[in-house]
C-alpha cells in the first residue's frame, strides 16, 4: 500500500519527524519528541498561545519575540555553560547553523537556562562559535523546556512546535539541514 500525503505541511511534517526518529535512533540520551501538527489537540493549542508571549534577550539587552518571528523557522536550543551533554553537542549546532548562513528564513537561539549572559557569551567567544546567545525574558512553558538540558525546539513559519528533543545530538547531521530545509521551503 502506497501512503501520500497531499497537504504539504502534513508532508513536511512527517518529514521533520522522520528525519528526527532516524538522528535519535542512535542516540542513549534520554529524550522526548512531539509532533503537535497531527492535529488540534490541548498541547498544541496551549503550546500556540504561550509562543506569543515567549520572550529572550540578548546581551546587549536587545529582545526577540516568538511571534515576532513567525514567518521563519526557529530553532532553539535551552542550554547552560555547565552541562557537558549541552558542551558536546555545541560544536555541530554552529556547524548547522553555518549551512544556513545568509538565509533569512531560519533563525537560531541558544537560550542558557542560567541566564547569565556574560558567561554563555564568553563560552561561545572562547570556543570561536557564531551563535546568537539568549537568555528568557519571560517565563519558559513546560511545553518547550522540561526537566533536561540540553533541551532543542523546532518551530515552523506559523510558531507552531514541530519537534522538541532532550538530550545531546549530533546537528550536523545532513538529515537535519534536508528536514529544516523542507520547512524553510515550505508554504504552510
Amino acid at each position: 500500500m502506497k501512503t501520500q500525503f497531499i497537504n504539504p505541511a502534513i508532508r513536511t511534517g512527517a518529514l521533520v519527524m522522520v528525519t528526527i526518529f532516524i538522528m535519535a535512533c542512535g542516540n542513549n540520551a534520554t529524550h522526548e519528541e512531539k509532533n503537535p501538527t497531527k492535529g488540534h489537540s490541548e498541547t498544541q493549542a496551549s503550546s500556540m498561545s504561550q509562543t506569543a508571549d515567549l520572550i529572550f534577550q540578548d546581551q546587549k539587552g536587545k529582545t526577540v519575540s516568538l511571534s515576532s518571528l513567525k514567518g521563519k523557522v526557529v530553532f532553539i536550543n535551552f542550554w547552560a555553560t555547565w552541562c557537558p551533554p549541552c558542551i558536546q553537542e555545541m560544536p555541530s549546532i554552529n556547524k548547522l547553523k553555518q549551512s544556513f548562513n545568509g538565509n533569512d528564513h531560519i533563525v537560531f537561539l541558544m537560550v542558557d537556562v542560567d541566564a547569565n549572559i556574560k558567561k554563555s557569551t564568553g563560552f561561545m567567544e572562547k570556543n570561536q562559535y557564531d551563535l546568537p546567545v539568549y537568555v528568557p525574558a519571560s517565563e519558559i512553558p513546560p511545553s518547550f523546556l522540561g526537566d533536561a538540558i540540553p533541551t532543542t525546539v523546532i518551530l515552523d513559519k506559523k510558531g507552531n512546535l514541530i519537534a522538541r528533543m532532550e538530550g545531546g545530538r549530533d546537528y550536523a547531521d545532513p538529515q537535519m539541514v534536508t528536514a529544516l530545509n523542507a520547512l524553510i521551503k515550505s508554504d504552510e
